[in-house]
């Protein structure tokens, strides 16, 4: 990969930071949007709820990574909360998009994030990015989400949702919170367990959002989750064995309900999605077992 100029944004996430030093490291020059003013000619000022950038600070980059938006696990979905959900999101990409079509030279793609909670709750059918949208609050934001980059599109760049799935690390997201318990030994399976969970290593996540950066075959959504998604009593069964630690506390859905309120359907729903358009196109997986996912966070 040539060495480019790159702006993200939510450089100081999970997945952002993972990314930012992955590129830093193979000599990329990073540009990170931040929300105060800018120290200098790496950073670039932005206010995604109020629909601001400082698009001259993106002169001359390749390309835009869109990570940013509030966590949806970190709080119970009230409504003042869905709306930071959807406002941090959709707000924020669109004030993206339309910097990056105001440019002279727009850069060669915009790489915005998107999540696989686009096709809700898909039991134990197999979907792909050819899926329609489901039914629920998350639907519903992803679809917001998407539509926002809409003048990035219309004016000519090549742009690529990035239908994330459970990201697994260490360090945060809903893996960030299992390893703790499971450490403890007080992990269990979720619900009757039956549920799928689409998962995709960080190593992995990092490796996808870069090949989508290079590859310019790709636009549209793009799944990034590992081939072969797993049941939770899979995966808990999983962590239980590579962290030598018993699993002997499951906990019930109406537990779940009860401390999660409405975020309980997306956790003891079942997604089962694949990501067809990155194997066809020769993308490779590093972690593509759940084992060796839990070993590599």
């Amino acid at each position: 990969m040539e060495r480019l100029r790159i702006a993200v944004a939510g450089a100081s996430g999970l997945i952002g930071s993972a990314l930012v030093r992955s590129l830093t490291a193979d000599g990329h020059e990073v540009v990170r949007l931040v929300r105060r003013a800018a120290s200098g000619p790496g950073e670039v000022r932005w206010d995604p709820q109020g629909q601001y950038v400082d698009a001259a600070g993106l002169t001359g980059c390749a390309a835009v990574v869109n990570l940013a938006g509030a966590g949806i696990g970190d709080r119970r979905w009230t409504p003042s909360y869905k709306r930071l959900l959807r406002d941090s999101r959709v707000l924020g990409t669109a004030a993206l998009a339309e910097a990056v079509a105001s440019l002279p030279e727009p850069p060669r793609v915009f790489v915005s994030g998107s999540a696989i909670g686009f096709y809700g709750d898909t039991g134990d059918r197999v979907v792909d990015e050819q899926a329609p949208p489901g039914d629920g609050f998350l639907p519903s934001l992803c679809v917001e989400w998407e539509e926002a980059a809409a003048p990035a599109q219309e004016a000519g760049v090549r742009t690529v949702f990035a239908r994330t799935g459970l990201v697994v690390a260490r360090g945060g997201g809903a893996w960030g919170r299992l390893f703790p318990l499971f450490r403890a030994g007080l992990g269990g399976r979720l619900g009757d367990g039956r549920q799928y969970w689409s998962y995709i290593a960080l190593h992995d996540e990092v490796a996808a959002l870069r090949y989508l950066v290079e590859n310019d075959t790709l636009s549209g959504p793009v799944n990034l989750t590992a081939p072969e998604p797993l049941t939770n009593r899979e995966i808990t069964a999983a962590m239980a064995r590579v962290l030598r630690r018993p699993a002997p506390f499951p906990v019930p859905a109406p537990v779940l309900r009860a401390v999660l309120g409405e975020l309980a359907g997306d956790v003891l729903g079942s997604q089962r999605v694949v990501p067809r358009r990155l194997l066809e196109s020769g993308f490779r997986f590093a972690f593509a077992g759940i084992d060796e996912a839990i070993r590599a966070a």
